[in-house]
């Protein structure tokens, strides 16, 4: 298996992550613009330095079949985000940043350290604030022999212009694709023009990557496969975002449709979040994913006394 990096040379990979740690002097690496120097320690929205932090380093099991596979996705996960989620399950890493920071050089051993373990790629969770960061510590990793594939997995809130640096770097794109409406993107995470950012950048990845594409074992090697968080209450807006997908993307494209919502964190608060999904509220968004046209869909089991999952170890095939 050839990864899409080992075909660029340890000078392209040196070069892109200069060009990129360039824009940490006036950062414009996402929506946001903050236009702040991070080098001197200036913080915007997303509140990280020039320095990646993390949470944790580990080889997890409960992605999507086909990036867990049986060995593991070797994820790595960055601390802070560009977005403010009133309900996201992982507050504590996303909003209050809990980890440390790491030099490049660490990022790296990191990398390899999970390549060692077995893993089956390199599963870079919330990078996106980080990405100068992270391309320097491919850079260097590659250098060490480092040949397993990376995974971007992203909340979706993106600039084209950034993922447009990442062409040829990154194996597999993981986005989200949260909202159909601007109105609810900022009343939930804060995040203005979202369905824009986000569309723009799905057809950036996908113009990079396609479809996914699978070994004989059923393992991701390349490609892009899409998340979507059913939400209460239609909050989500599925129909259009489905439609979206397979109008405008491919309806070849596998999309993971996920049920795991539960109320936390500010949604405890809010009235129309703090309850959990209900089974016909999940079915009816499976529905409208197949009446679209998608034909790779990820589904999750459900049951009365089991709504919320965690992850992906019952998640089945769609049809």
């Amino acid at each position: 298996m050839q990864t899409r990096y080992s075909k660029l040379s340890s000078e392209e990979l040196s070069k892109r992550a200069e060009a990129l740690k360039a824009l940490y002097k006036n950062c414009v690496i996402c929506p946001w613009d903050c236009r702040i120097d991070r080098t001197k320690g200036k913080l915007g929205v997303c509140k990280g330095t020039d320095l990646a932090r993390v949470s944790s380093c580990a080889p997890h099991f409960g992605e999507e079949p086909m990036i867990s596979g049986t060995k593991g996705s070797g994820t790595i996960f960055f601390s802070y985000c560009n977005l403010k989620c009133t309900f996201c399950q992982n507050y504590q890493i996303s909003q209050e940043g809990l980890g440390s920071e790491v030099p490049d050089e660490k990022l790296a051993g990191m990398m390899l350290e999970l390549q060692e373990k077995g893993c089956h790629n390199i599963n870079l969770v919330s990078p996106t604030h980080f990405t100068p960061n992270i391309v320097s510590a491919l850079a260097a990793a590659k250098e060490k022999g480092l040949s397993i594939p990376i995974v971007y997995n992203t909340n979706g809130y993106e600039k084209a212009e950034t993922l447009e640096m990442l062409d040829g770097l990154i194996d597999i794109y993981l986005p989200d694709i949260k909202y159909s409406s601007n109105d609810v993107a900022i009343r939930l995470s804060d995040a203005p023009k979202y369905v824009e950012y986000n569309r723009d950048a799905l057809k950036e990845m996908y113009r990079q990557v396609g479809d996914l594409i699978m070994d004989d074992d059923g393992i991701a090697t390349s490609g892009m496969l899409v998340r979507h968080l059913v939400l209460p209450n239609d909050l989500a807006g599925s129909q259009r975002s489905l439609k979206f997908l397979a109008n405008e993307i491919s309806k070849d494209l596998h999309v993971a449709i996920m049920a795991q919502y539960k109320p936390c964190y500010k949604a405890l608060d809010d009235a129309q979040l703090n309850r959990k999904l209900t089974e016909n509220e999940y079915k009816r968004v499976l529905r409208i994913a197949k009446e679209a046209g998608l034909h790779n869909i990820l589904a999750q089991e459900l049951s009365s006394s089991d709504i919320y999952l965690p992850d992906f170890k019952r998640t089945h095939p769609f049809k």
